[in-house]
């Protein structure tokens, strides 16, 4: 008999191809990736099914003992319930050693089939672990050998019944077995699927964390190194601006540590309450604005907004203006810096420009402060762009979709 080809879906975790059309180990696999352990004993369930169903048989042999042949296949047949033990790891080779062992008895005996009991869980095995042609080519065999075999030895037609009959019930079983292992196969989908999304989300989480943290601490330390700077600048000359600049030093170090508690906050252990700050929001960009112009930067800005968009969508806008002017602080070289957000149709557009060189190709305006920008916007399904300004400059604009039902609101500061 051929060899059956294994499923490609029936691989080990270790890349190795099953053995005789199933694998060792088919346990199904649960949501977190682990294969599902049965009850110890488990694997003598069918064995000790197939010799209770047998012994009424063997029982009516032995009582009218008409033919010593009988009586030595439906032996055979009971023993070889035993084979049910290799079914998991050699499911192949078992249904045809327990088909032609039981075959025989099938042929020879009269009244209900109790031998085939051993062979239909050892189809049903076989096609649930992917060895379909060893179950198909055994149950065939059976249809043609074993009403040719109770006719040689009986003579009459009538013979031919019972092994046809019982083919036909394994053929049905062997349908049983078919749909036993697409239920398998969608459960194991299912738990693929969820284990995807899983590492999708923990991925999605964790580039989340990066992008918070590079706003925060690229701004922050940015704004220190400026004030750091001014101050020992003018330390001996102007004291009082140098006192104003460690002023403003404290005051950034002191948020950037919050931000930074508040997007570091849900890593607690736990049991411990995570101490969080509210996140930013456009009102916070006039503070922003403000720790700019004390650098000597003249930021102006303007919000046009008429209704107050959602948490996240501020959430974007602040980080975008945040990033700009740090990009401006450390790169651009400007010395002023135009701030306006409004309302285009249905949706928030932010444009941030600048005086500065702008960028000189692609690769920079492809940074990873650039690069958090957009994703910041598409997340939220809005454009971003960065360009040069003719002549000098460089111009930022962000939209995003005004896609909550906004409130009115008073303008805020300019």
């Amino acid at each position: 008999m051929p060899r059956s080809q294994p499923d490609e879906s029936w691989s080990n975790h270790a890349g190795e191809q099953p053995r005789w059309g199933g694998p060792p180990g088919w346990q199904s696999t649960g949501p977190q990736g682990r294969q599902g352990r049965r009850p110890p004993g488990a694997r003598w369930i069918p064995v000790i099914v197939s010799l209770i169903f047998q012994l009424p048989g063997i029982a009516i042999a032995l009582h009218e003992w008409s033919s010593t042949a009988l009586v030595v296949a439906m032996l055979v047949a009971f023993a070889s319930s035993f084979l049910l033990l290799l079914a998991r790891s050699q499911p192949g080779p078992v249904v045809v050693a327990i088909g032609a062992l039981c075959m025989p008895a099938i042929a020879l005996g009269a009244g209900p089939p109790f031998a085939a009991v051993p062979l239909a869980f050892a189809v049903v095995s076989a096609v649930v672990r992917g060895a379909r042609t060893w179950a198909w080519g055994t149950v065939a065999g059976l249809a043609v050998l074993g009403p040719l075999t109770a006719y040689l030895v009986s003579g009459t037609t009538l013979a031919l019944i019972r092994p046809l009959i019982t083919a036909l019930i394994l053929s049905l079983l062997v349908g049983v077995g078919e749909a036993l292992r697409n239920r398998r196969e969608r459960y194991r989908e299912v738990s693929r699927q969820v284990a995807a999304r899983r590492v999708s989300a923990a991925e999605a989480e964790r580039v989340r964390i990066a992008r918070e943290l590079h706003d925060v601490l690229a701004h922050s330390l940015s704004q220190i190194s400026v004030q750091a700077g001014v101050g020992l600048h003018l330390f001996d000359t102007q004291p009082d601006k140098a006192k104003e600049a460690l002023a403003a030093i404290k005051t950034t170090s002191g948020q950037a540590l919050e931000e930074v508690r508040g997007v570091l906050g849900f890593l607690r252990t736990e049991g411990e309450q995570a101490a969080r700050s509210p996140e930013p929001d456009l009102a916070r960009i006039p503070i922003l604005v403000a720790t700019y112009t004390r650098a000597g930067l003249d930021v102006t800005y303007e919000n046009a907004l008429t209704s107050t968009p959602a948490p996240a969508v501020q959430l974007a806008l602040y980080r975008i203006v945040q990033e700009s002017l740090t990009n401006v602080g450390r790169h651009a070289q400007a010395t002023t810096v135009r701030i306006h957000l409004g309302e285009e149709g249905r949706d928030y557009v932010l444009t941030v420009a600048d005086d500065g060189r702008g960028v000189d190709s692609a690769a920079d305006n492809e940074g990873g402060g650039m690069l958090g920008m957009r994703e910041r916007a598409e997340l939220l399904g809005g454009r971003f762009e960065a360009t040069n300004l003719p002549g000098a400059g460089f111009l930022i604009t962000a939209s995003i979709p005004i896609r909550t039902l906004a409130t009115p609101s008073d303008r805020g500061p300019r």
